[in-house]
């Protein structure tokens, strides 16, 4: 379990580093130049995210409650509705002008779909961990920059994204099941 908080500790201050230090990340980016210090977050972020999978993979089990019944069927809605908002965060969509950080909010929504159906204690570090984090970096960059305007985006744009997120859903489920983790009610 000691890999998952570090691998979890790793992703947030790579993540968080430039916002709430930014005097030292501007010295950092000075000495070694904008290019280097890039490579360098994404390689802590990348050393995280691997920590983070051996870690949570290795952990035992350690219940902490039982999730319901029902709670699958809401996890795969919410799952939906977070490839969605992954995919709004980068393509053309009215979401935006609703919600400012809708990647951000998909990680808030990824999340929480999870913590619906694993009631262990791994689960609670890795998607509790990823839900503060992102809530963290929302309040950080509302805090920091104002907001920009929003172009206005035809409805197609959304159904598209839509059609998108649903072909992405599958296929995280099918790599889910790939996995040994059956996302559906049996």
């Amino acid at each position: 379990m000691a890999l998952l908080v570090i691998g979890l500790a790793l992703w947030i201050a790579a993540h968080l580093f430039r916002r709430l230090a930014p005097d030292a990340h501007a010295g950092l980016v000075g000495r070694l130049g904008k290019g280097p210090v890039r490579g360098l977050t994404a390689a802590v972020i990348g050393v995280g995210l691997i920590f983070v999978i051996i870690g949570f993979r290795s952990s035992p089990y350690v219940a902490l409650y039982t999730p319901p019944g029902w709670a699958i069927h809401l996890n795969n809605l919410l799952m939906l509705i977070a490839v969605f908002l992954f995919g709004a965060a980068n393509a053309p969509s009215r979401v935006k002008r609703y919600l400012r950080n809708p990647m951000l909010t998909g990680v808030l929504v990824w999340a929480a779909a999870h913590l619906l159906v694993n009631g262990d204690l791994a689960s609670l570090i890795l998607f509790g961990g990823m839900a503060l984090w992102a809530a963290a970096s929302i309040v950080a960059i509302d805090r920091a920059t104002p907001r920009a305007p929003v172009a206005p985006v035809p409805a197609r744009a959304d159904l598209k994204l839509a059609l998108i997120a649903v072909i992405v859903f599958a296929a995280i489920t099918a790599l889910h099941a790939w996995l040994g983790v059956w996302p559906f009610p049996r």
